[in-house]
């Protein structure tokens, strides 16, 4: 018997070992016997050599892998606010609180208390909509593209649908507006030119085959330089001259004006409906701060159509998502308190003090004691992210760390490795961590996942 692999245990050998039979008591057996025999599959593939670590601890290690959730919580040190990849914008209080409690039991998703009959779910979240905005009416769906689908299959299926050609934008994910569009049935009629759009390209465009004209705001891209486009007011009185709905579609949802704060260029929500739209759409998980939602408000006549479409169902909410908006959206009866516990609005609006003082603790908690690391508190630059307010920059106050045995890419490596994970980034060579984007209690766990990441391989 020359090849190694031969030698290797057998499964209900290995199943039986001192040192990997206590995890069938605390895990189910079929993961575990899962985890053997991955870890006999590296150990074939390896030549038949035994672990490094032994058989115990690489069973262990596969387990523990496998019975981690693979969504779990980490910590934002990269100073993106509305960071796509992280999970956009963290939940308030509030909102966690309903969330949890519609979560734990049965709720009144469809069912009408005072009539003790069926009810819709379309009528949660839509009476603080209404107050908030002054709009005829408001429906929520799943997300901002399932909102805009929605609308154009609702308001232009079978028919034209006006845009001009600046504005057919990608969301990301490689999903871009003439896709939603084609998909709504609608057939997209471009106009203008990438850097430019005049009235009259839409009114040249307008057929007996028109059904609606679009417009879709820039949040994730600037254009500078020789351009024009068409105000939003203009499009919605040249599209009600022709009898077509307008469709206005904002992106990010800001419903609190942030100009005070430096944050300019996005328009409000209720700026989007005093421009005359019939239908505006938006997304709840972005300058809204709640959760991914899509929201259309908008004319009783076009969210009937809305709400009367089969895609309707499709794209619906559910008892979750309303819960935390509908708790996030009465947060706004009170601007100020919404500015205070809505965590990304706190985030943007946040004096640059309060940054400096986490930064510090931060800087005192990293430097403290014998620690291979070199780490300074530096003025910056945070961003505020997910396609809002592009090339708006925050100053902020940062933590660089140059570890004096590591690469940056390693320790970054190692930082992500941590429980929770930290989600650094890295500028001139050095590991960057804002403080604007980790709250105060996550301070004390980001200082020891520094520590760990310095200190993992003695």
């Amino acid at each position: 018997m020359t090849d190694p692999r031969r030698r290797l245990p057998a499964v209900e050998a290995l199943l039986e070992a001192p040192g990997i039979a206590p995890l069938l008591a605390v895990h189910p057996r079929g993961l575990v016997v899962r985890a053997v025999r991955e870890t006999l599959d590296a150990a074939r593939a390896n030549g038949g050599a035994e672990p490094a670590e032994g058989w115990d601890a690489a069973v262990r290690a596969a387990v523990a892998r496998r019975a981690a959730a693979s969504l779990a919580p980490l910590i934002n040190a990269t100073g993106v606010v509305l960071h796509t990849n992280l999970g956009r914008a963290p939940l308030a209080a509030a909102a966690i609180a309903a969330l949890t409690r519609v979560a734990a039991g049965y709720s009144a998703l469809e069912y009408d208390l005072g009539r003790g009959a069926r009810g819709s779910r379309h009528a949660h979240c839509r009476d603080v909509l209404v107050e908030l905005s002054g709009a005829p009416d408001a429906l929520v769906v799943n997300n901002a593209a399932g909102a805009v689908l929605l609308a154009l299959s609702a308001l232009a299926r079978g028919g034209d649908a006006i845009v001009s050609r600046g504005e057919l934008v990608e969301i990301g994910g490689s999903f871009r507006i003439p896709d939603i569009m084609a998909r709504s049935g609608a057939q997209l009629v471009e106009v203008g030119t990438t850097n430019r759009t005049h009235a009259k390209d839409y009114e040249t465009a307008v057929t007996t085959a028109s059904r609606l004209v679009l417009k879709v705001h820039r949040s994730n891209f600037q254009v500078s330089g020789f351009t024009a486009d068409v105000p939003a007011a203009e499009l919605a009185a040249l599209a009600h001259a022709r009898n077509l709905p307008f469709l206005y579609d904002v992106g990010s949802g800001l419903l609190l004006d942030l100009a005070p704060w430096g944050l300019k260029g996005e328009p409000t929500v209720l700026e989007a409906l005093a421009s005359g739209a019939d239908l505006v759409t938006f997304s709840g998980d972005k300058l809204l701060g709640g959760p991914q939602a899509g929201i259309l408000l908008g004319s009783a006549a076009a969210i009937a159509a809305c709400r009367a479409d089969p895609i309707a169902r499709a794209v619906r909410a559910d008892k979750l998502t309303l819960a935390a908006l509908e708790a996030t959206l009465a947060l706004y009866r009170d601007p100020e308190k919404a500015r205070r516990e809505i965590p990304v609005l706190s985030m943007l609006t946040e004096d640059l003090e309060g940054v400096k003082r986490r930064g510090e603790a931060l800087l005192q908690g990293v430097t403290g004691g014998e620690r291979r690391v070199e780490a300074e508190l530096v003025q910056g630059e945070s961003e505020v992210g997910g396609g809002s307010f592009p090339g708006a920059k925050l100053p902020t106050w940062l933590v660089t760390i140059t570890p004096r045995h590591l690469t940056p890419d390693t320790y970054v490596a190692r930082l992500r490795s941590a429980e929770p994970p930290v989600i650094a980034r890295i500028a001139d060579d050095r590991v960057v961590l804002d403080p604007r984007t980790i709250f105060p209690d996550q301070i004390n766990a980001t200082v020891r996942a520094i520590a760990a990441a310095l200190t993992a391989d003695g």
